[in-house]
């Protein structure tokens, strides 16, 4: 029996060793990875060009900047909940920065749209950057500052820049929705007019 209490104390311990978020990253390297959270619209279409970065560990769909706890896509979607479609992205800053998660950023969105994106309408579409510290604060300030002294249209940029909040990820189907469903992903990009969009005010829709 004393022997079973011993091995049940060091599983407890264990256990509350184990870090709480559930990310899959972890070990010696954990620790210095860094979260960066941004909304663009539908969060299908905000996965992909982080997913290409060098350094980007894992990006995850999900809801934040509103006062509803453990928020659904239905209830987001139709307005109300303060949520925006949101997307979290947990990364290495030793080989990709924060300057150039934002810059990814402001090329796959409309910034000049308040509340909606492309074909999606409404403050649960809104594009916004959600910063986790002062570092990050003062990058995206300069970052926007930067753009709209820049800019290659002609309309101002209404994005906003809110402190990050409680992030909710969305259910599993949103998850990597453009690598399990890459026909569907591919009809309602094209469908939205989003490409084309990015492409009249950038130049480049990648």
């Amino acid at each position: 029996m004393k022997i079973l209490a011993v091995r049940i104390s060091y599983l407890l311990l264990l256990l509350a060793w184990l870090p709480a978020t559930g990310g899959a990253e972890t070990g010696p390297g954990a620790a210095h990875l860094e979260t960066a959270t941004f909304a663009g619209g539908c969060f299908w279409c905000m996965e992909p060009p982080f997913d290409k970065l060098d350094g980007v560990i894992s990006t995850t769909s999900g809801y934040t900047g509103g006062d509803r706890k453990n928020p659904t896509y239905k209830e987001v979607s139709r307005g109300g909940t303060g949520h925006t479609e949101a997307v979290q992205i947990l990364y290495d800053p030793k080989k990709v920065s924060y300057a150039k998660l934002l810059d990814v950023f402001w090329r796959n969105i409309d910034p000049t749209t308040k509340d909606g994106q492309f074909c999606d309408w409404g403050s649960q579409y809104r594009s916004e950057i959600f910063y986790h510290d002062a570092e990050q604060q003062k990058l995206a300030k300069r970052s926007k500052s930067e753009l709209d002294e820049n800019k290659p249209f002609k309309e101002p940029v209404v994005t906003q820049l809110t402190r990050a909040s409680v992030f909710y990820p969305a259910e599993d189907y949103h998850q990597d929705y453009y690598l399990k469903n890459p026909v569907r992903y591919k009809f309602y990009r094209y469908g939205c007019g989003r490409d084309k969009r990015l492409e009249e005010l950038w130049g480049s829709s990648d």
